[in-house]
């Protein structure tokens, strides 16, 4: 089949969608949790910002288990006969690794060596020369078709079709194992298993975006608040709680996680070329395998290898307790180093962290530099130049997050 053939919604319905927002199919039951009645847009559907407090939400996820409606994550079905090698020219890493039951964290650049987004990649069961499942924040779509030119590949995109939910926390495995779905507890980090869930299939895979013990469930949109009502049931006795997207950025940056549009711009979306990253400025050359023969982006990632990266993501440790939102990074001697991406005050941590973007060659571990930050308090401004130094691990990545089976918390 085809790469040409279309076969997603009708063009018709792409473009209703494009002007309106819709509910998610867990849209019941988040409207009946969310006490603050603010609702935000992420793609085609609506999202919750916060459920009733996001600090507390938050402690959830590090503290019980929280849910997470990840039915607008942008989903593509990739399959047919060159599944594979169509793949594995798209994005950097080798995907022939990726074995069925696996998913692979993985990022896709333009021939300029410039990350266009990043995403995950699940290799499903079934599926003549492959069945993958592609997920991604941004809509994908029409870069995907552009280079599945020449291979015998077919490309749904299929986000309306599959209902998603994270469970992430201490308590996750517990509460799926209370649900009944028996040998959850033997999934590996990265794994993925099918279940029956009342007459349908209910995929689970160990994956999310905490740093935590945590688990997406894929399920059909018919089955949605049957899955959302059979885990609240089961974790009532450990601290489930929902989860919005204010409290998922907050352990998300504790991670290290990066965000595209915050941490660093979509190269499909930049005006100037020196604001787009490669993988190696964002911290991912682990991604990026040159034993592939051919893959987007491949010549010029080898002429940055050899000659230098311009930019180095790193994580920042802030002396005192001020946010560094949108900050500028200096040498000690006061000249300018790099920006910050995301920012926060870390309750695990019990300090100031973030994420920047510094200015080659800073950025080694150990260095010490400062960050200069703006502050309200009682409409006043007040300015601090904050000592900080560049760490090398994360701030949160507790052993759970990778014992088999996991412990029951």
């Amino acid at each position: 089949m085809s790469a040409s053939n279309y076969q997603g919604p009708d063009l018709k319905a792409r473009d209703h969608f494009k002007h309106h927002v819709y509910p998610s199919p867990f849209h019941a039951r988040q409207k009946e949790a969310n006490k603050l009645k603010v609702w935000s847009r992420w793609a085609d559907y609506l999202s919750v910002p916060a459920y009733f407090d996001a600090s507390l939400e938050y402690f959830a996820g590090r503290n019980s288990c929280a849910v997470f409606d990840l039915t607008p994550m942008i989903k593509h079905r990739v399959t047919g006969p060159d599944a594979l090698p169509y793949l594995n020219r798209l994005v950097t890493r080798d995907v022939a690794k990726l074995k069925p039951g696996r998913v692979g964290y993985a990022v896709w650049c333009n021939e300029g060596g410039q990350v266009i987004d990043d995403g995950t990649i699940f290799h499903l069961p079934g599926g003549q020369g492959g069945n993958y499942r592609v997920c991604s924040q941004e809509r994908q779509l029409d870069w995907f078709l552009t280079c599945a030119d020449g291979f015998d590949v077919s490309i749904v995109d299929e986000t309306h079709e599959v209902a998603g939910l994270a469970l992430q926390g201490p308590t996750s495995c517990a509460v799926l194992k209370q649900m009944g779905l028996a040998g959850v507890e033997e999934i590996t980090p990265f794994g993925l298993r099918n279940f029956d869930f009342q007459g349908t299939t209910l995929g689970v895979s160990r994956t999310g975006y905490t740093g935590d013990l945590g688990y997406e469930l894929w399920i059909a949109p018919s089955h949605a608040e049957a899955l959302w009502d059979a885990l609240f049931e089961a974790g009532k006795h450990r601290g489930i709680t929902a989860l919005g997207s204010e409290a998922l950025d907050m352990l998300r940056v504790e991670a290290g996680f990066i965000l595209a549009g915050v941490d660093f711009l979509p190269a499909q979306e930049a005006v100037r070329p020196t604001h787009t990253r490669s993988p190696f400025e964002l911290g991912l050359e682990w991604l990026v395998d040159f034993n592939k023969p051919i893959f987007n982006g491949r010549r010029a990632l080898l002429a940055e290898k050899e000659k230098g990266s311009r930019y180095r993501l790193v994580k920042l440790d802030i002396s005192g307790n001020k946010v560094a939102h949108d900050s500028y990074v200096y040498t000690k001697d006061k000249k300018y180093a790099g920006t910050i991406t995301s920012s926060m005050w870390s309750p695990s941590a019990k300090a100031s962290i973030a994420l920047a973007t510094l200015d080659m060659p800073h950025g080694a571990p150990g260095e010490e530099l400062l960050v200069e930050i703006y502050y309200k308090r009682e409409l006043k401004w007040s300015r601090v130049m904050a000592p900080c130094k560049v760490v090398e691990n994360v701030f949160w990545d507790p052993p759970r997050k990778k014992q088999t089976p996991p412990a029951d918390f």
